[in-house]
């Protein structure tokens, strides 16, 4: 569902007044609990196209449907999440299509996770494993608050000691602590020309990981790091701005050729 379509029952969608203040909701007839602003009835926004303005609490919200950037920003954190600008990078280096088989290692709070999601589309499916179940059920709770959850499958599992339970998947990604303790693992689990993408903090897991991916064959080996600055716009006077989004992780993606 996208574009001007009218908006149907049971579809997320976003209420916004302004940058920063805005609901992620699911669309439903009768009255509907919004936590700390109270109650809001959206019956008439069901048939409309996106756009419709409706009173509440004393001003007026703009219903639209979320962006990928609206999901990521309403999820509640209880890990570090995997930031955009890493996430859009790991997504092009696993090559990730819709349609396509993708599992994570390291669910988080799921930020990853939804854009795996989002980006597979509603034929393709995400397979999220790991080793701490108050991290799945974050993780879990998050995509449901998205609206994806029919996308993706949840497995508490330790995949350096226990490996995949599934196989012939087009992608697998991980941000787990010792990413090399899982690379045969994801040779094993991914189809012939599938990728490996890694997400490592530090030089020596970097390191590490590449190390591992050299010994089992995989190809196409690339790392990067992804740094963010800003730039303040005004006439005459555009330049950068003084804070940016620096060091998170290394990047590193790889492709199963034989």
């Amino acid at each position: 569902m996208g574009g001007i379509e009218p908006f149907v029952e049971g579809e997320r969608v976003l209420l916004r007044r302004r940058e920063g203040d805005s609901f992620l909701l699911t669309l439903a007839p009768g009255p509907h609990p919004v936590e700390g602003k109270g109650v809001v009835d959206l019956t008439s926004v069901i048939g409309r196209p996106p756009g419709v303005v409706v009173p509440w609490a004393g001003s007026e919200y703009r219903v639209l449907r979320p962006s990928l950037s609206d999901l990521l920003g309403h999820l509640r954190r209880k890990a570090q999440i995997v930031t955009p600008k890493d996430a859009a990078q790991l997504v092009g280096m696993a090559g990730i299509a819709p349609g396509d088989r993708v599992a994570e290692a390291g669910a988080g709070s799921g930020a990853l996770t939804v854009v795996l999601a989002y980006s597979v589309g509603p034929t393709g499916q995400v397979w999220s494993y790991d080793r701490r179940a108050e991290f799945l059920d974050v993780a879990r709770r998050n995509v449901e608050l998205t609206g994806l959850a029919s996308r993706v499958r949840f497995e508490e599992r330790d995949v350096g000691l226990n490996g995949f339970s599934r196989s012939d998947l087009d992608a697998i990604l991980l941000d787990v602590p010792e990413p090399w303790t899982v690379v045969d693992h994801a040779m094993a689990a991914l189809r012939p020309g599938g990728y490996l993408a890694t997400y490592t903090p530090t030089y020596n897991q970097l390191e590490r990981t590449v190390r591992a991916l050299r010994t089992a064959r995989f190809e196409e080996i690339r790392s990067v790091e992804i740094l963010e600055r800003a730039l303040h716009v005004g006439e005459g006077g555009t330049r950068p701005e003084f804070d940016m989004l620096g060091h998170t992780a290394f990047l590193t993606g790889a492709r199963r050729v034989g």
